[in-house]
Parts: C-alpha cells; structure tokens; sequence
C-alpha cells in the first residue's frame, strides 16, 4: 500500500476514559492529540497509524489494512506497544512521562503527560542572534541527564532532533518521541528495521551491519546543538562519508563560543564511532568540566576529551 493522506480522529472521539480535544500533529508513521481525561486534566495521546501501510478515510475508527501490509503492520504496532510498556517505566523529569498504554481501533495509543512549553525546533526558529554559551551547557546538561536514564535501561533514542526535544516554561528539557527506542542494547536490537533522521542520525544509522550504542545518540546531540548555532540541520552524514563538507563548529564560530564547547560538538559529529564519547556520562563531564586556565587553543581540547572519553 502506497503513503496516502489519513484522516485523524475527530474532536470528541472517546479513547477509553479520554476525549480527543484536538489534534497536536501528524506525520507518515503517527497522529498526535490534545486530550482529557477524566478528570478534564490535559494530556497528550500518540496514536500508531503508518501511512504507508494502513488507511482510515473517516467512515470508520479503525484502519484498513491490506493483506499483503498486515504482517509489517502488526510486527510495527508490537514494536509499538513495546515502546509504551518500556517507556512507562522511565520517571525522570528529562524524559517525556508515559502515563498509559492500551490497544482500540485496531491499533495502539500511548497516553503522555501534557507540558507547557515549545519544542526546540520552534525555539531556533523563532530566536533572535545565537544562543548564549552558560543557556547551551545548561540545557543540554539536563537533556544528557535524561538521556542517562534511558541507556540505564538498555534503550536507545535513535532520533534526537531539536523536533523530539520539548523545552518546558521553565527552559528544562525534555527528551520526546522516542519511536526509535524500540532499538535495544541488546542482540535481538539488530533484528528491528532502522529509523533515522537526515542531518541528525549518526553513519552507522544508515548501515544493516552498523554498531548502533550510546555513541549514535552522543552524534545526534553533536548535531542538535550544531543545529542550534547554524539554525539548520549539518550536513547528513551519508553524504559526509562520501565528502565530508561539514565545517567544524571549531571554525564556525571560534569568535563566539570556547574551544571548549565547540571541541566537544565536533568531538560528538565524528563519523567514526570509536572516535566519539562512548558514554553519555564522559560527553557530561567533558560539558560541565573546567577549561584548562593554560589551554590557549592551541592544543584542540577534542583530543584531550577524546583520551578522557576512551579511558
């Protein structure tokens, strides 16, 4: 079955104990919803709907599948459905917070806690001159805690983007979407089909046999946070191994910001996977360590942090 428009539930549609209020957002793989639940409290529903493999005109809640689809449908919603169940253990207050997870409409819905705020992606695109150096660290310090708690788990993200990145009223961040997280460290994560963002998703993303692990989200932070300086994605990286052209954050705005922040982002965009942080926690402390009182920039801190990081 061909990718085709889906219509989204309407206003008023009862999910078990939820009312649809209105619809947050759609994509090829997903619809999102504002909602209420019983006690007329916000919160926000996520509802697996591939395009390219199930239909919904309006006349009916539930999908048509084609026969030939049904096994790659159900083998997604499964995948799916794990992702709810893995996600709603997770509390940490950098993490999206999986309330509920249930199946109707031939289908499967996961219920997430509603927040105040934007997305990262609206931020950038809305913000006047670069952000400041101490609002950067900061807020990706936060969202590296997050990130902590979700490899603690023996979970992969495999999708950050300034798009999956929600920044409270507050500014705290929170990691979204985790539709890739199905992607586990163990052995049977090789088996699942890959999903990747161009411009965001590490090399091996785009590889069968590639060595996917914390360092392929450690790259896709590298690219959130290029992101946030350039105001647009870098360069995919399927193209950069044919012809790297990504400028290094280290020339791009050496007048701007301290080696030490722009080592760190071309630390992370290395395209060799043992050459970046293999931890989320050497990535932190190499972010919130002290600059060298007799670092000059004439020793790239990249290759200090990378020692460190390979200890």
């Amino acid at each position: 079955m061909g990718s085709q428009a889906n219509q989204a539930l309407p206003a008023g549609s009862r999910l078990e104990n939820y009312r649809i209020v209105r619809t947050l957002a759609s994509g090829g793989f997903s619809f999102v919803y504002l909602a209420h639940d019983e006690s007329d409290a916000p919160v926000v529903i996520k509802e697996y709907l591939p395009a390219t493999l199930a239909v919904r005109t309006g006349t009916s809640a539930s999908p048509t599948i084609a026969p030939a689809d049904v096994g790659r449908f159900n083998y997604g919603l499964k995948c799916f459905f794990e992702e709810g169940r893995a996600l709603a253990g997770l509390q940490h207050p950098n993490v999206v917070r999986v309330l509920n997870f249930f199946r109707a409409n031939d289908t499967v819905y996961l219920v997430m806690r509603y927040e105040h705020g934007r997305s990262l992606e609206t931020h950038i695109r809305h913000r006047r001159g670069l952000p400041e150096e101490v609002w950067l660290r900061s807020t990706f310090a936060q969202l590296l805690n997050g990130l902590r708690e979700v490899h603690s788990n023996k979970l992969l993200h495999l999708d950050i983007k300034p798009a999956n990145v929600y920044l409270r009223d507050d500014d705290s961040p929170i990691l979204l979407d985790f539709g890739a997280a199905r992607q586990t460290l163990s052995a049977e994560g090789g088996k699942l089909p890959p999903t990747y963002t161009p411009g965001y998703a590490a090399p091996e993303q785009y590889a069968r046999s590639g060595e996917l692990g914390p360092w392929s989200d450690i790259y896709s932070v590298g690219a959130t946070v290029y992101a946030c300086l350039a105001g647009a994605a870098p360069q995919p990286a399927h193209r950069r191994l044919r012809k790297d052209e990504l400028r290094p954050a280290r020339k791009a705005w050496d007048d701007r910001y301290s080696a030490l922040l722009l080592d760190i982002v071309d630390w992370c965009l290395r395209l060799d996977h043992l050459e970046r942080p293999q931890s989320v926690l050497a990535l932190q402390k190499a972010l919130l360590g002290e600059k060298d009182p007799e670092h000059r920039g004439s020793t790239p801190f990249l290759e200090r942090a990378f020692r460190f990081g390979r200890k």
